[in-house]
């Protein structure tokens, strides 16, 4: 058994500013299921929104997210969030963090526009700022000596008091499988942080890292925590459309600084879907390719900047420009083929402004907390400082709180388990599961595609609880379990939603409901078979 003051599952942007937060004062474990930068934050590339320009303001902020949002979010929680924007920002510049400068600015660096937003607000490093600010973090939290980093570990189930017989404690920590030694270890701590990203591979494209399986909302649910608005996954409108290309996303910022959509035939459509063209949000965007992509039957539309300076491209997207590179495609001079893909999870596990959850001593923060601050459509570059904000929220209030009494920790009980005989079944079900998903909980939504997935996920869900009481855990039945129960939330979310809206647009209920209201699932016993805990 581990005991620690704080245990943080995830090393994203997320998790490790709450991790540095926390460091001086408190003993913190750091666990993540592969490399400390294998993550999303590692892959954003456009930037960080935040009112920094003296010409923007956070009224205007506020109402370009909520705009964008669709009449779903919470004003109070996105007032908190963008009010403090700026201290987030100069928190990541006092650790070192090299944002691009640009003298001739006001603020010193300088700031892009992306789609949805009224003002250029998005700090950036080139086009690669997740890589840049994962980096700095790494370091750091790697170098304090009251982090330990424990690299190739992944989260089974949290430790609920109430659900193993030891009285209304609240979260006591996490059971987690070693993958290295190929077994299960006890993590106690007075505090729990999910910090475990989003649900992207629930879907057979994503411009998601392997690491988005829906886990912390998978695993907050079996520890009796509501869920809220799952049915908004947000497709991100361009992805590289390539064979040798996977999951590599080409940053909003490139249509921010004047990039076009195209038809194979070179003429524009985005004017004829909306008055914002390009810089519409990103659910609007990705809806007309998906209908100019039905429309024609082709495999992809073309994303133009070509009508840019050479020198231009290669200072603003240095990455983008050299991965195309690598696949032949020079964009100075051609056009980029690009597809929608799920790209991030605008639900999940209910969080206040504490980043608190339903469950004393577990908190959520970054992409697997639902606080409202994305309503039924994250803002572009909104994501970031999400982590940044709610991250130090939940350090100060871990902070303020004091230390629980812990009490002795039944251990993983293996004794009624075997190896599995017929590991196959996993990566035929994960593919499974990610086909449907696509097929018919995508861009657009009917009933009747909607059902057709429920159905596929009850047989699956079956066949995954069996094996799961069978044979001993690994790493990819974890991550299947886990997304069973994500789809199957994302599902049941947007059934219940009989309207369209922001990133849920549903054929059978085109309208808007003049009453917008959030999707709130609340778990119970019998709610799904998967979502039972217990140490075996």
């Amino acid at each position: 058994m581990k005991t620690f003051d704080v245990l943080i599952l995830g090393s994203g942007l997320a998790g490790q500013s709450a991790a540095l937060r926390l460091a001086d004062t408190h003993r913190v474990a750091l666990v993540t299921k592969r490399g400390l930068a294998d993550g999303a934050t590692n892959w954003a590339q456009g930037g960080i929104a935040a009112v920094l320009d003296p010409t923007d303001n956070v009224a205007a902020h506020l109402a370009d997210t909520c705009v964008a949002g669709a009449g779903l979010c919470d004003e109070q929680a996105t007032r908190f969030v963008v009010e403090n924007g700026r201290r987030a920002i100069d928190w990541l510049i006092r650790r070192g963090v090299h944002f691009t400068r640009d003298e001739a600015n006001a603020v010193g660096f300088h700031l892009t526009r992306e789609g949805g937003h009224s003002h250029r607000r998005i700090i950036h490093a080139a086009d690669a700022t997740g890589a840049a600010v994962q980096q700095t973090l790494n370091d750091q939290v790697r170098a304090h000596p009251s982090i330990s980093v424990f690299e190739r570990h992944i989260a089974i189930d949290l430790i609920v008091g109430s659900k193993l017989g030891l009285g209304d404690r609240g979260c006591l920590g996490a059971y987690v499988l070693d993958l290295d030694a190929d077994r299960v270890e006890t993590f106690r701590a007075h505090s729990t942080v999910l910090a475990t990203g989003g649900a992207g591979k629930t879907y057979l494209y994503t411009t998601n890292p392997d690491t988005a399986t829906g886990d912390g909302v998978a695993m907050a649910w079996r520890a009796g925590c509501r869920v809220a608005n799952m049915e908004f996954i947000q497709f991100h409108p361009t992805c590289l459309y390539h064979p040798q290309a996977k999951s590599f996303l080409i940053s909003e910022a490139v249509r921010g600084e004047g990039g076009l959509l195209r038809r194979a035939d070179g003429s524009r459509f985005m004017p004829e879907h909306d008055p914002r063209a390009e810089l519409a949000p990103r659910d609007v965007v990705a809806r007309a390719i998906d209908f100019e992509m039905k429309r024609d039957g082709s495999d992809c539309v073309f994303l133009d900047i070509s009508h840019k300076e050479r020198d231009f491209i290669e200072a603003h997207f240095p990455n983008i420009h050299a991965r195309c590179m690598e696949l032949g495609i020079d964009i100075a001079v051609a056009p980029i083929p690009v597809v929608p893909a799920a790209h991030y999870t605008c639900g999940g596990v209910l969080a206040d402004l504490d980043a608190c959850t339903d469950v004393d001593g577990l908190y959520a923060i970054g992409e697997t907390a639902c606080t409202g601050l994305h309503g039924a459509n994250r803002l572009a570059s909104n994501s970031l400082l999400e982590c940044l904000v709610f991250g130090e929220a939940a350090a100060r209030h871990i902070a303020a709180a004091p230390l629980r009494p812990l009490p002795e920790i039944p251990a993983w009980d293996e004794s009624r388990v075997t190896d599995a005989d017929e590991e196959v079944v996993i990566a035929h079900n994960w593919d499974e599961l990610r086909r449907f998903m696509w097929d018919y909980v995508g861009i657009v939504r009917t009933d009747k595609r909607l059902e057709r997935a429920q159905h596929r996920i009850r047989l699956l869900t079956r066949e995954i609880e069996e094996y799961y009481s069978n044979f001993r855990v690994s790493n990819d039945l974890i991550e299947l379990r886990n997304l069973v129960l994500t789809a199957d939330l994302i599902v049941r979310s947007a059934m219940k939603r009989k309207e369209s809206r922001g990133l849920h647009f549903s054929r059978d209920y085109t309208d808007t409901a003049a009453k917008p209201r959030n999707t709130v699932l609340r778990p119970s016993a019998k709610a799904h078979p998967l979502g039972s805990l217990s140490p075996r």
